[in-house]
Order: C-alpha cells, then structure tokens, then sequence
C-alpha cells in the first residue's frame, strides 16, 4: 500500500515538473483543469535575447497580445545566438506545443525541421527565401520598401548638410528594401542630396560596431542616418546623441531611446506578423505558405502614425517647426502610394523602372 502511495505522489510530482517547465508561470488566477487542457499552446524561439528594443521585442509584444486577447498559453524561449537555434526548436516540438514559431532562423534548417514533424505547426513571422514552403510551415514577409520611403522624404526634407546616411545590418534584399526605399524618398525631395550607406556583414547585436561605424558616417558629412541593424542599430541612436545630430528608428519605435536626436522610427511591424498565424490557428485557418503584408495592410508604417510625439516636443526648433509640413508632404506621399499612382523601388524586383533608375544614381 505505501509503495503504490508513494508511486502515485511520485508521478503527481513528476507531472507538476514537466508542466510548470512547457507552461512557463502559472496565471494568478488558474483556469479549470478541463479548460486548460483545451488550451491551445504556442512557442515563439527568438533568435537572441530580448532587449533589443527592435526586431526580438516587437515578435514578443505579439506574444503578449496573444495571451491577453485569444484563449491560448503562448511562452518565449530565448536564445543566444545561432548555435542555440535547431537545439532550442527541437525542444520546443518534444514539448509538444500546437504551434512554434522560429523568429530569423536559418531557412533551410526552419524548413527541414517542418518536413521532419509534418503534424507539427510551424510558422516564421520573418522573411524565409526559398521558392516553395512545406504545408505545415507559414512565412510573412512584411513590405517596408514604402514606409522606408516616408522616412527618406522626412529626412530629405531636414537634413541641413544634404548628406545623409544609413548603416544596414546586412546587403540583402530584405534589408535593402528598407535603404532602397529610403533612398528613394530623399533624393525625391532632395535631388541634389547624397546618400551614403555602410553594411554590417549581417552583425546584428553589436552596438560598438553600430556607434562606430555611425560616427565614421557622421566624419562624412552626414546630419541623419537611419538605422536597419537589429540591436548594432543602437549604437548608431547613441552616435547621433554624442555628435548631437540625429537618427531614424526601425522596428519598434525608439523615439524615445535617445530622445530629441531620434526623428521618427520605421515600423516593420513584427508583433502583427507574430500575432497573425496564431490566430489563424485559433480559428482553424491555418495554411501552410508565404504571406505578404505591408502599408496597405497596416503591417509597416512610422511612428508618427502611432502619436509619437517625442521629437516634435524635444527637437531643436528649427527643425521641429518644419514638421506639420512634412507631415503633410508625408501624407500626400502616402495617398499616392496607396493609390498606385506613385511606385517604390522594391529591393526584391530590382528590375523595375523605379529600381533600374534608383540604383543608376
């Protein structure tokens, strides 16, 4: 008799572990045990730590605002860096969850793993560049090539020394979509004005590397650079505070990380393309493929979209008076874009009129 007691506090014990473990903490107020076992569950693996007040914590507040809005436990395992990515999937699909989401993984080990576990759900709230998807596995990708034009008419519009800049994680599509599109937006306001661009070799959680290579942007002339690099873009906010000039956000929006010097932030909005395929799943709609969103969809956009008033409030006058203008202009822009009676250069079809001429500049 007290063997099979203590066999079957053994197990209760065992089982309380492996649950506490896939479920993350418990809510202060638990749900029925018959509704929690319902419950729908997901797994988002980032592709390092949060605190990048960009990409990685944008995907988290989609997390978040599936766990507040939709009945489903969702949890966030963090990584450290490619090395710790297959591992860290692998564990999460022994864990069993109902959907798992790989944020900026490799593509061909995401997509191995899907073809692996066919029952299982995947899906990749970032861009996966390969021709065809395994039906269990959903990729977005979101459009900023027109939101990053918004941002070059802003900064074509202030910049003093008509040289600006842009330090870019990486030369690939995907990022050159973002300094493709900027590009475009300045010389469409400031023809005679002179971009300059640095690439990252794709590091993106460097911030020294960042800093240094803004201020090596900043020798050259250039009054404001936008930033397309993850984390490293950090060190560029904080170049333009130390030279006392001026940034542009990406991602989330960090007006507000150096406050008067960040004039606007680009917003790819990574939380929607996170929340987007869980609540397919929810509603029984989930469909293996690849997802394109952008402007039109509300998908990217800027942060004055939001209300953000950060700059506006806190800039030096001369420019902050300019901006009810450009605001304006923005919107105009905007409308045409929308419209399709204006075209950005997509990096993603470089061989469209609006690119051969771009890139012939």
């Amino acid at each position: 008799m007290k063997k099979n007691l203590l066999y079957v506090l053994s197990i209760l014990v065992i089982a309380s572990v492996v649950l506490t473990a896939c479920g993350g903490a418990a809510p202060a107020t638990q749900a029925p045990a018959t509704e929690a076992a319902a419950q729908f569950t997901c797994a988002l693996i980032t592709p390092n730590p949060l605190g990048d007040r960009s990409f990685i914590d944008a995907s988290a507040r989609g997390i978040a605002r599936a766990n507040e809005e939709l009945p489903v436990k969702c949890d966030i395992i963090e990584t450290n860096g490619v090395a710790e990515h297959e591992t860290a999937l692998r564990g999460a699909i022994a864990q069993d969850y109902d959907l798992i989401l790989g944020l900026a993984m490799d593509a061909e080990m995401f997509v191995g793993l899907a073809e692996e576990f066919p029952d299982q759900k995947f899906a990749s709230p970032s861009e996966i560049f390969l021709e065809t998807l395994p039906e269990n596995l959903v990729a977005y990708q979101i459009d900023v090539h027109e939101s990053s034009f918004l941002v070059g008419v802003i900064v074509g519009s202030l910049t003093k020394t008509k040289t600006v800049g842009a330090v870019v994680g990486g030369d690939a599509p995907a990022l050159n979509q973002f300094y493709y599109g900027y590009k475009q937006g300045v010389l469409e306001v400031c023809p005679d004005c002179q971009v300059l661009v640095s690439y990252l070799g794709f590091d993106f959680s460097n911030p020294t590397l960042g800093l240094e290579t803004a201020l090596g942007l900043y020798d050259q002339g250039a009054d404001i650079i936008y930033q397309v690099a993850g984390r490293s873009g950090e060190g560029v906010l904080e170049a333009a505070a130390q030279r006392d000039l001026y940034a542009i956000g990406v991602d989330s929006n960090q007006d507000d990380i150096q406050p008067g010097h960040v004039i606007v932030s680009s917003l790819k909005k990574v939380e929607a393309t996170t929340f987007d395929p869980i609540k397919m799943v929810v509603d029984g709609a989930f469909a293996g493929g690849f997802q394109r969103r952008g402007m039109k969809e509300g998908f990217a956009g800027l942060s004055w979209d939001e209300g953000s008033t950060t700059f506006e409030t806190q800039g030096p006058a001369d420019m902050t008076a300019k901006i009810p203008e450009i605001k304006t202009l923005v919107e105009e822009y905007r409308a045409k874009i929308l419209s399709g009676e204006y075209k950005v250069c997509d990096a993603f079809v470089p061989e469209t009129p609006e690119c051969v001429e771009l890139l012939a500049k």
